[in-house]
């Protein structure tokens, strides 16, 4: 959909307004963050929740783009995205953990993603995949390789993630009329190794492969959500509030880090 000027409907973009390479934060009030590490930043467009900015990495366009939160709005982004050139996207977010070895401040970067939203089931049958594009998992693995400080506890991991519609139904699952859906669920899937919960991934992945463009994500964690009890540690005390939002710019940093490998990889090939 485009509207009388050209311009992508909700984004407000046409083509050479992007790079290929486009981060895709949730919260608008990031992007300054990622476009900070950019080559001459600009602010290229901002309608609703979508605000975006285009600089250079190495020489190449990129850009960064906000989607808001969960699915719906997310395809919106990365169909509209790529419907004017863009080919490669990795989500940049926030999650919570679902194992013990996942502490407040650690990045998770998702291989795949467990389908409990809504929005991707309008794209395919439940038992296609929501799977990461590889090269771009091993692009931000790589990277983040060089950003883990393990003398202070800050780590990456790779694994599944489990997405979700409802924020609270993850938070307060006692007050939902499918309380024991959701706790039998939520157990199953963090036994069958599921690490981190999130919002948009599954969406994402499952529209990039119907879109045949290439997509990952990396989720800073930011709260614990573990067990039977569904107890959860926010980043409240002084120590953890600073490893969490201590830690956007290092995910800012890796995703960053990971599209000059790829930008070294895919010149390469």
């Amino acid at each position: 959909m485009v509207t009388k000027e050209g311009l992508q409907f909700h984004i407000r973009l046409k083509e050479g307004d992007v790079g290929r390479y486009v981060f895709l934060p949730g919260d608008p009030g990031r992007c300054e963050g990622i476009a900070s590490l950019f080559d001459h930043p600009q602010k290229i467009a901002y309608n609703r929740e979508y605000l975006t900015y285009t600089g250079y990495v190495d020489g190449v366009k990129v850009s960064v783009m906000s989607t808001g939160i969960g699915g719906p709005s997310a395809t919106i982004a990365i169909e509209e995205l790529a419907a004017i050139g863009a080919d490669t996207f990795i989500r940049v977010g926030t999650g919570g953990s679902l194992h013990e070895r996942v502490q407040l401040g650690d990045v998770v970067i998702a291989n795949g993603a467990i389908r409990m939203d809504g929005t991707s089931k309008e794209y395919m049958q439940p038992q296609f995949p929501a799977v990461a594009d590889f090269q771009v998992v091993k692009a931000l693995e790589d990277a983040a390789k060089n950003h883990d400080d393990v003398e202070n506890g800050l780590r990456h991991h790779v694994g599944i993630v489990k997405n979700k519609d409802s924020y609270y139904g993850q938070h307060n699952p006692e007050r939902m009329g499918v309380e024991e859906e959701l706790f039998a669920k939520h157990e199953g899937f963090v036994y069958g190794g599921a690490i981190a919960g999130e919002m948009e991934s599954a969406a994402l992945f499952v529209a990039a492969s119907v879109l045949g463009v290439r997509c990952g994500a990396i989720f800073l964690i930011g709260n614990n959500v573990r067990g039977s009890d569904q107890q959860m540690d926010r980043a409240s005390s002084g120590e953890s509030t600073r490893r969490f939002y201590g830690g956007h710019g290092r995910a800012n940093k890796i995703a960053v880090d990971a599209v000059r490998l790829l930008i070294q990889r895919d010149q390469a090939n």
